[in-house]
């Protein structure tokens, strides 16, 4: 059965000090911030989260963290992937023993393991874990490719209830919504094409954008579901540069300067990352500007 789970889902950064440790402080704030501008979900220690550069301590605790954090207010999906089965099966019942209402599984990157190493992959892990699980599929990312019929073979399996389609491939996302949008939740992972897979029929998105402009997401997500198109594309016409800017270099660094930009967090980000390169800081700043979002007088 696909997740009840839709609309706008934010891939949330993790805010750092300057030195890199955890900014729970700031974290706090951002969860009540995304509650309060009708974020539907958040997604923690995603790749927008850096989950790549936290340890396994770090990872698990900031599950619980966000979880007590929401109190429910709205859903925690945590980022349990791995290229290691065995992680994989550890992060994501430590996400179902912390409260978490999802998972979100990558592919197993720098493996390059077949179409049957990823379909005995995600069965391990769903059929281990009595939690709802989400495929990730990012090939810009993993050097690995979910194909069409691996995810339909995926769809049969109990807790698998949705699927993140980063191809950035409108058709491709349109073959997996008719293929398997019966039984599968189907989420844009690529800010630019969101509006239009949810016009064919997507359920929703896991959005690096929402981390800035979480009310006008919410809106948009909500018009495309209740099908005002129109009023759907006027809200995406505003937000096209940030989906552009906002990966100007590698996510998360332009979101995270933007929010730094913003007042929200602190400038921390974990090696091998850096801060954005000042060339792109113009071009955010337009982005941000052109949103309507507000920036602080000493920005």
């Amino acid at each position: 059965m696909p997740s009840s789970i839709r609309g706008s889902i934010v891939a949330l950064v993790t805010p750092m000090q300057a030195d890199g440790s955890l900014d729970l402080v700031a974290l706090d704030r951002l969860i009540d911030w995304h509650v309060e501008s009708g974020t539907h979900a958040l997604v923690v220690v995603g790749t927008t989260g850096e989950s790549a550069t936290l340890s396994v301590q770090e990872h698990c605790d900031l599950v619980a963290h966000c979880v007590q954090v929401t109190g429910k207010r709205i859903s925690v999906i945590a980022g349990s992937g791995s290229n290691s089965t065995e992680e994989a099966l550890y992060f994501t019942k430590s996400a179902q023993q912390h409260g978490a209402d999802a998972c979100l599984l990558v592919t197993p990157y720098y493996n390059k393991p077949s179409q049957e190493g990823l379909y005995q992959h995600f069965k391990a892990v769903a059929e281990a874990v009595d939690i709802p699980q989400i495929l990730y599929n990012v090939p810009s990312r993993t050097a690995c490719d979910l194909a069409l019929e691996t995810v339909d073979r995926l769809a049969d399996l109990d807790n698998i209830v949705g699927i993140k389609d980063a191809t950035g491939d409108v058709a491709r996302g349109k073959q997996l919504i008719q293929r398997c949008g019966d039984r599968l939740a189907i989420y844009s992972g690529e800010d630019a094409i969101t509006l239009s897979l949810m016009m064919g029929g997507a359920d929703g998105t896991i959005s690096v954008t929402a981390n800035v402009a979480p009310a006008l997401m919410a809106k948009m997500c909500s018009y495309a579901l209740s099908g005002d198109s129109q009023r759907a594309r006027e809200i995406d016409e505003r937000l096209g540069l940030l989906h552009r800017n906002l990966f100007l270099e590698a996510n998360p660094s332009p979101v995270k300067w933007a929010l730094w930009k913003m007042g929200l967090i602190k400038k921390g980000i974990r090696l091998p990352l850096v801060q954005l390169d000042a060339k792109f800081h113009i071009q955010v700043i337009e982005a941000l500007v052109r949103a309507g979002i507000e920036l602080p007088q000493a920005a």
